[in-house]
């Protein structure tokens, strides 16, 4: 068994003024986008770049934290929604913890959506040159999840095991750990690679989706299941269940674009 390596999530704290290693993660996540969305062919020819791609990922980031937060009280704290309609406060409570990536999926193509219909630019093309670079994000915010101590796996002996703080003291799977490598790291490495095949708009988001569902599908087998709700039909996770909708719209589409060219 490994120690768990004990780091202060809060980077700096000065009085009630905290900046935390999670909230870093998302702003890198973004710069990396930032940087790497230029660098596309696609996004040069549609122009996002400079100001342009600035109010994007404003855009993207505000869709993201809204659609994180109505996604986990809407997909994982369904039971509870009575406390949150009497304690509308507790909606906004991004600080109490509670952030879903289905919903923050949703909300940033709503934003971007929006963004797109607002600037007259072509969304699929946005969209793929978006899309390529998200993985990074991702990463970097299993990683901070594991500074956190959050969102850990399940009871096992293997050798890598870790007892994380907060938790019942047995060793489990350092789940984040595998998260951030295969939906950011190696989910990121298939995108970059598939970006320079000559696909039609929309390709690069099906494969996002695709590829992001099926890895998270597997890897929830190691991660511990959310509590309050458990395993539904007593196998799958509420974020499995919301995965293999991922994989079956997004293999569907593929399937769909696929004829209309043949």
């Amino acid at each position: 068994m490994l120690n768990y390596p004990r780091i202060n999530p809060n980077i700096i704290e000065i009085g009630p003024v905290r900046i935390r290693w999670y909230g870093l993660m998302y702003v890198l996540g973004f710069l990396a986008s930032y940087l790497l969305i230029p660098r596309q062919n696609r996004a040069k020819e549609i122009g996002l770049e400079g100001k342009t791609l600035q109010d994007l990922i404003f855009y993207l980031a505000l869709g993201l934290v809204v659609g994180a937060r109505l996604g986990y009280i809407l997909f994982y704290q369904y039971a509870n929604l009575g406390y949150y309609l009497r304690q509308p406060v507790e909606i906004i409570a991004t600080w109490h913890g509670g952030m879903s990536f289905h919903g923050g999926l949703i909300g940033s193509i709503i934003a971007g959506y929006l963004f797109s219909r607002s600037r007259k630019m072509p969304f699929w093309a946005m969209a793929d040159s978006v899309a390529v670079t998200a993985p990074i994000g991702l990463g970097l915010g299993r990683i901070g999840n594991f500074i956190n101590g959050e969102l850990y796996g399940r009871v096992t002996n293997v050798p890598w095991a870790m007892v994380f703080p907060n938790s019942d003291g047995l060793s489990r799977h350092p789940s984040q750990l595998y998260e951030a490598f295969f939906e950011g790291l190696v989910l990121f490495v298939i995108l970059w690679k598939l970006r320079k095949k000559d696909y039609p708009d929309g390709h690069m988001v099906l494969y996002f989706m695709l590829l992001y569902g099926i890895f998270r599908f597997f890897l929830e087998f190691f991660r511990q299941p959310d509590p309050q709700i458990g395993l539904l039909f007593g196998i799958f996770s509420m974020g499995q269940i919301l995965c293999m909708a991922m994989i079956i719209f997004s293999a569907m589409f593929l399937l769909l674009k696929r004829s209309d060219q043949g």
